[in-house]
């Protein structure tokens, strides 16, 4: 099988030759960039850089070589993008590794030994302090808006103040102008014909996490549950501003990506971030809006990153549209592996699971990781609907040698033989 095809087998719930593979094909799959240049010494992969292509996490970009190693089926549409010197400038870790950033992204210093991260109007909207290894928002556009609609006429404006937004990674960091989107066509049309990669293109389309984004959390919550009408008409016009942008989106990229992500953490650590009843009355049918316009205007497979102990709402993600879940965060209440398997497993692809990043892969021995990572397998792989990755990306403060482990591990214990994968 090619790379491509053993992930489409694996999302069609066909049993592929071998258990899919992604490391950093989206942002929440990926591996920081201190942890990345550890990485590399402990396999001894001299040259290259650290490019960091996610300044606000701190993702590393994985590299050829890297990919080959993990045995990588998958790959971020933005990996073509920035490919010449001029696109980076330097940049240094927060544990002294050198490494680049985006020349796009714009860093002062707050005086204090980190940095602040500028807007394009030159607005401080992220603090990286200094014994951070991320950039935290610190800008909430609408956290004091009074629910005026004409305000939302302004939203473009306004989430250009949301790090999300103003520090993009590729190729959201160029305006969707025609010859823009010109641009992400041939870029696309040269990852699809020159490799055999499956190739996923991130959209985002978030609706909860954008409501906290501009308004600040607690303010967003406060909102949907105190003052709905005012929610509502920011969600309303999310989903305009979404469908907007996916009438352009789609048609640069339909026929030479294979999958397109969305996002919306729904879930926390032990529940749901909304009630099941404020889900299925506010955000299902925006959501749903939204994933059937990409299924009507695309060949896309939809991907849904949502974090946390979403069990609950599974069964209303498959109903609108949903072919694959990620990080399928197993740590988390309700989402025991086996039984989301039993339950879903027919119906959705779990792209995650692979191996616990809470505990298990920072904190675990290599023996230990080895026998969970082959037991997730063994629970997930067969019969299609899996593709392996840890449950989130992998932190600065994982071993390499724990890293190695995992990866050995889904070589050895990943193939297909008649039965079963073994």
């Amino acid at each position: 099988m090619t790379r491509r095809e053993r992930v489409l087998a694996a999302i069609a719930h066909r049993e592929p030759d071998r258990v899919p593979v992604d490391l950093g094909a989206m942002r929440s799959t990926g591996i920081t960039a201190v942890a990345y240049g550890r990485l590399k010494e402990y396999l001894g992969m001299g040259g290259g850089s650290i490019d960091v292509y996610d300044v606000i996490q701190q993702l590393a970009r994985p590299e050829q070589a890297v990919l080959d190693y993990v045995g990588a089926d998958v790959v971020d549409l933005g990996r073509v993008f920035l490919q010449d010197e001029a696109d980076w400038q330097p940049f240094v870790l927060p544990d002294g590794q050198a490494a680049r950033i985006p020349a796009y992204i714009r860093f002062v210093s707050d005086g204090k030994g980190g940095r602040l991260a500028l807007a394009s109007d030159g607005v401080p909207i992220g603090a990286m302090p200094a014994s951070s290894h991320y950039v935290d928002q610190i800008v909430f556009p609408l956290v004091d808006w009074n629910g005026d609609p004409s305000v939302l006429d302004r939203l473009p404006e306004l989430q250009n103040h949301v790090i999300w937004a103003a520090l993009p990674s590729p190729p959201h960091h160029v305006p969707p102008t025609p010859e823009n989107l010109a641009e992400i066509r041939r870029h696309a049309e040269r990852l699809h014909r020159t490799t055999d990669y499956a190739v996923m293109a991130g959209f985002g389309g978030n609706l909860l996490e954008w409501g906290q984004f501009l308004c600040r959390m607690d303010q967003f919550f406060i909102d949907l549950a105190a003052d709905r009408p005012k929610a509502l008409a920011l969600l309303d016009k999310l989903v305009e501003s979404h469908l907007a942008g996916l009438k352009r989106f789609l048609p640069a990229v339909d026929g030479m990506v294979d999958i397109i992500q969305m996002g919306d953490d729904l879930g926390t650590q032990t529940a749901l971030e909304i009630s099941p009843k404020m889900y299925r009355e506010v955000f299902k049918p925006r959501q749903k809006i939204l994933f059937d316009f990409i299924k009507k205007n695309s060949g896309l497979k939809v991907f849904l990153h949502s974090c946390g102990a979403i069990s609950d709402v599974i069964p209303d993600l498959i109903e609108v549209g949903v072919d694959i879940i990620n990080p399928v965060q197993t740590s988390a209440a309700g989402m025991d592996p086996a039984r989301l398997k039993r339950d879903f497993g027919k119906d959705i692809t779990f792209w995650g699971a692979g191996c616990d990043t809470q505990r298990v892969l920072p904190e675990g021995t290599p023996e230990e990781i080895a026998d969970h990572v082959r037991e997730r397998i063994e629970i997930l792989a067969p019969g299609g609907g899996f593709v392996f990755t840890q449950v989130h990306n992998i932190m600065p403060h994982v071993p390499p040698r724990n890293v190695a482990a995992m990866v050995e591990t889904v070589r050895k214990f990943g193939r297909s033989r008649s039965g079963g994968l073994s």
